[in-house]
């Protein structure tokens, strides 16, 4: 059997969910993006040029998803991204967006478990943080092994779990806040707006991209849902509205309760602004501790689904060792992808002296790592629906984007503007990033011919015209 065949026996995934379940991948894909990562945006930014700053991005991906929603619907593949370039530029094009994809979703989940990992030190200080990401990874890389229909009935619940809890967080510290707290130093320090917060506001945009970034692995399971065509717009859609609230609300209300300052530069900043207000020994704040781990369970899980259906279609279509392209006989999930994946990710919170670097903490680092291999999706992404729309005006679009040119043009300027950005205050990081595009790169010339070999019986997504 081809490396590339989609459709049946052991590289065959199982079309079973709905509409609801995939509102659940969407939002639990990105909701521990509310509970972490985001604060330390304002270490450079203060809260209100953050607020700039993630109010930019928040169009950013509202104009994003609404326009990648086009291209999932019209070529509905387990390695979206990779499968949309592939077609728009060929082999090289298919393999950057690939690559980069599996950057964001192999780098995003240790820095989701090294935050669990600080939520369970809240209540059990002598337990390594680490430790408990490497448990992290035990459990769910086993759970999502199980079955996808499990892990997606899992998500939805856990995702609900997750909401319900930021809206008790933002009713617990309502009492206590005060604009005042939120706008004190809101400039990179300094109470009133002058052009020397800019640069600070530009520095702080992989942390605005954190409140966001994974909700495209929805397009990953477009394979495994009963009705994409109709399914994934909703999920999609219905999905960065919730999240564009979350984020707003928890932004505000956490820099509301207290010295936001406590709150830069650490994993849990809603447990530690919900202290400022309940003090450290109400049931509040150990019920936050305990339900907020829900939201990072949320992301984390569903990060493992969307990384390693990413592996498993470029095992599948040759870019990576077919090895992985395996699924389970009983289970009928990319098992082999799944344990791969969470061995870089466990790689990763053990390597502080390879990502320790640059002055900012482990976390920080792998955050915007992952960032890198998103920004670059991005953009590949949209040059897809602009070149697609020239060079098959014909092909089936069950969704087309709304407001086109304007709304994906915004999107690929957005993205433009954060890629430069970020190289700019993250050299160190890029470097790293364009290092592991390299060896990819190395491992696709030398495999061509296997690609080549497999072509004549692959089912993969046809070329470009």
């Amino acid at each position: 059997m081809s490396t590339s065949q989609p459709s049946s026996g052991a590289h065959a995934l199982k079309p079973v969910l709905s509409t609801l379940q995939l509102w659940g991948i969407a939002v639990g894909l990105v909701i521990s993006g509310e509970y972490f990562g985001w604060s330390f945006g304002w270490a450079s930014a203060g809260t209100l040029g953050f607020t700039v700053t993630a109010l930019f991005i928040a169009a950013m991906y509202t104009t994003f998803i609404f326009s990648f929603t086009e291209l999932t619907t019209a070529i509905p593949h387990a390695g979206g991204p990779f499968a949309y370039s592939k077609r728009a530029f060929g082999p090289t094009g298919g393999y950057l967006a690939g690559a980069a994809t599996l950057v964001e979703f192999v780098f995003a989940p240790p820095a989701i478990a090294l935050a669990i990992g600080a939520y369970l030190n809240v209540q059990f200080p002598s337990l390594d943080p680490k430790l408990a990401a490497l448990g992290a990874y035990l459990v769910f890389m086993t759970l999502n092994i199980v079955g996808v229909q499990i892990a997606a009935t899992f998500e939805l619940f856990i995702t609900i779990i997750a909401i319900f809890e930021l809206l008790v967080f933002i009713g617990v510290v309502s009492p206590g806040f005060s604009m005042a707290n939120f706008t004190k130093g809101g400039w990179s320090g300094q109470d009133d707006f002058s052009w020397a917060a800019i640069p600070g506001m530009f520095a702080a945009i992989p942390f605005a991209i954190w409140f966001f970034l994974a909700i495209e692995g929805v397009a990953m399971a477009a394979e495994e849902a009963k009705d994409p065509k109709r399914s994934i717009p909703i999920a999609y859609i219905t999905g960065i509205l919730t999240l564009v609230v979350l984020a707003v609300g928890v932004m505000v209300f956490a820099g509301g309760a207290g010295d936001w300052t406590k709150l830069a530069n650490i994993n849990d900043p809603l447990p530690q602004a919900m202290k400022l207000i309940v003090g450290e020994n109400s049931g509040w704040l150990h019920m936050l501790v305990w339900l907020g781990l829900f939201g990072l369970v949320a992301s984390f899980h569903g990060i493992i689904l969307g990384y390693s259906r990413q592996i498993y279609a470029l095992s599948r279509e040759a870019f990576l060792p077919s090895y992985f392209a395996k699924v389970h006989p009983r289970f009928k999930t990319p098992h082999r992808a799944i344990l791969a994946g969470g061995v870089v990710g466990i790689a990763a919170i053990y390597s502080d002296s390879l990502i320790t670097i640059g002055g900012q903490s482990l976390t920080a680092n792998i955050v915007t790592m992952s960032v890198f291999g998103a920004i670059l999706m991005y953009i590949l992404s949209m040059l897809s629906l602009f070149k697609l729309r020239s060079t098959e005006p014909g092909m089936a679009r069950p969704f087309r984007a709304p407001l086109y040119p304007f709304f994906p043009a915004f999107a690929l300027f957005g993205a433009l503007v954060c890629m430069a950005t970020m190289i700019y205050y993250n050299p160190l990081i890029f470097g790293l990033f364009v290092g592991f595009l390299v060896l990819g790169y190395v491992y696709f010339k030398m495999t061509g011919q296997q690609r080549a070999d497999a072509m004549p019986q692959g089912m993969s997504a046809p070329a470009a015209k």
